[in-house]
């Protein structure tokens, strides 16, 4: 019979301590049997000589001492099977959609598994997501995390849920699902996620899981990791290609931070943790392609960086450990234009190993590099525009300059339910390159202007 004690010495905000009573791992499931009768669930956080420290997952209210705790030797696991898609399950993996529970194939520990270097495959093949901004000039690749920077008040979930809806592999009939978790989001934001799953059919090829933001702080810890074994399980059990959508890691590491105050452990930058950089590359890293598994697991994390500070902790290690970013500016958004993708300081690093002959199209890294430079240089012609007026440019600083606004208003600006393939994105970008002179172009091979160009097309 499993023993019960009654050890507790303190109970501070969502943590009790307890004097040890047995050997017990990092981990491991703990059930606190209340005075009332009731029974609340917890995890071992930390354990010491002689103090365990536990973190409650419904709260502790209605704790004392008088409370008892058992420890089940288990740590927390995932009933996974391939029923999961189409369902919407809370953080902690209860169904919320008002369907049955999950019929298990499998437990599978949520903290997964590290991943062998060795074993991991190059990412290379081609996602395509159907945002001009992101496919044409920071292309995602299979098995690539790249994390969408925002701030607060930006359409970052418009933006996710329009990936959730579009991301597939041009050309491949492969098995793709979307593993979507929200963490910390309001009731209004969890209804208009579900709302938006059912009623474009996105759900038939996902699994959602939403954690409230009235919501233990705890739970708001398991979630992504409940979300990235579901992937796991999708992707290497069943040769699925699967897209996680992380939204919004800035909640989970702001949880974090609140467990960290109630450890009492010394702060780091801004009072996180000082081992907030790999507790997120715990989550990050769970991405990539497993040599002989036919299966992938991508990721989109999406971060709100307060006040809009990229050198924030958050998105400053994000930076550190993913493979590039997407920023959404809020200077765009102003403007009215959806999705305001700033593509400036985005970055994609794997990008040149997914895009090209075979895979997207050969003039595609010419044609990005040339709209990439040009916009680059027509926003730096906005600047001086507001210090000597218009007049004083010259015509190819001018031409330059209507470059720039055409950029946003016809390759940036695009429906919330337009679905541009690689190929439309591409059409869009010469159809812009075309409005300058040829001579500008100086980024594409001649071959590709004989070719592409809208001129030449016309003469042939």
């Amino acid at each position: 019979m499993t023993k019960e004690y009654k050890t507790i010495v303190e109970i501070s905000g969502p943590l009790i301590f307890l004097e040890k009573t047995e050997p017990v791992g990092y981990g491991e499931l703990v059930n606190i049997n209340l005075p009332d009768g009731s029974t609340k669930r917890g995890q071992v956080l930390d354990t010491s000589a002689d103090i365990v420290a536990v973190q409650v997952f419904e709260g502790t209210g209605g704790l004392n001492e008088e409370s008892g705790v058992v420890f089940t030797g288990e740590t927390i696991k995932l009933p996974v099977s391939k029923d999961m898609l189409g369902r919407i399950l809370s953080g902690s993996g209860e169904p919320l959609d008002g369907g049955p529970r999950i019929v298990p194939e499998d437990r599978i520990d949520v903290n997964g598994a590290a991943m062998n270097p060795y074993s991991r495959m190059p990412p290379e093949d081609f996602i395509q997501t159907g945002i001009s901004t992101i496919d044409g000039t920071n292309t995602l690749v299979r098995g690539q995390k790249l994390p969408i920077f925002s701030g607060s008040g930006l359409p970052h979930n418009e933006i996710a849920l329009q990936i959730a809806r579009q991301a597939k592999v041009p050309g491949s009939e492969e098995a793709f699902a979307v593993v979507f978790a929200a963490m910390g989001i309001t009731n209004e934001e969890a209804q208009y996620f579900m709302e938006d799953f059912e009623k474009t059919g996105a759900l038939e090829r996902a699994v959602v899981f939403l954690n409230l933001a009235d919501d233990p702080a705890v739970e708001r810890l398991i979630t992504p990791r409940m979300a990235l074994t579901a992937a796991e399980y999708l992707a290497y059990q069943h040769d699925m290609h699967v897209l996680v959508i992380l939204t919004d890691i800035t909640n989970y590491c702001e949880a974090l931070r609140q467990m960290g105050a109630a450890r009492e452990e010394v702060p780091g930058r801004r009072g996180y943790p000082g081992y907030m950089y790999t507790d997120l590359a715990s989550l990050y890293e769970r991405a990539g392609v497993i040599k002989g598994r036919k299966g992938s697991v991508t990721q989109f994390s999406i971060l709100t960086m307060p006040g809009d500070d990229i050198t924030h902790p958050i998105p400053d290690l994000s930076g550190y450990i993913t493979e590039g970013q997407i920023v959404v500016s809020r200077e765009l958004h102003r403007k009215g234009i959806y999705p305001p993708i700033n593509v400036l300081p985005s970055l994609s690093r794997l990008m040149n190993s997914g895009i090209g002959s075979g895979k997207t199209r050969e003039d595609h890294k010419a044609v990005s590099d040339q709209m990439y430079a040009a916009y680059a240089e027509g926003r730096d012609l906005r600047g001086l525009v507001a210090i000597v007026g218009k007049e004083a440019l010259s015509e190819r600083d001018q031409k330059i300059l209507e470059f720039a606004d055409l950029f946003e208003d016809r390759f940036v600006r695009q429906g919330r339910n337009e679905d541009r393939s690689i190929e439309d994105t591409l059409n869009i970008a010469w159809s812009i390159l075309a409005e300058l002179p040829e001579a500008l172009l100086t980024r594409i091979d001649n071959k590709f202007i004989v070719k592409y160009h809208p001129a030449y097309k016309k003469n042939n």
